[in-house]
C-alpha cells in the first residue's frame, strides 16, 4: 500500500524528493500518512479535495482486495 501512495504522489508533485509516506498497522487497519513539499500540498489535495478522494477510494478498494482497512492522512 505504500509503495502506491508514493508512486501516485510522485507522479502529481514537482519536487519528488520531498514525498513522504510513513505506515502504521493497527490490527486488521493500515494507517498511512502522506508528506509532501508546501508548494506541492495543492496538487495532492486537488480543486475541492478531488485528487486526494480519488486516491484514497483507490487504495481503500486495494485494501480490501486483501482484506484490510486503509486509511490515507496528507500533511
Amino acid at each position: 500500500m505504500k509503495e502506491l501512495v508514493e508512486h501516485i504522489a510522485k507522479s502529481l508533485v514537482t519536487n519528488p524528493a520531498a514525498v513522504i509516506v510513513t505506515e502504521r498497522e493497527n490490527g486488521d487497519s493500515l494507517d498511512l500518512t502522506l508528506k509532501v513539499a508546501q508548494e506541492d500540498m495543492g496538487k495532492v489535495i486537488g480543486k475541492q479535495g478531488r485528487i486526494a478522494k480519488a486516491m484514497r477510494v483507490v487504495l481503500k478498494a486495494a485494501a480490501a482486495k486483501e482484506g484490510k482497512k486503509c486509511n490515507l492522512d496528507i500533511d
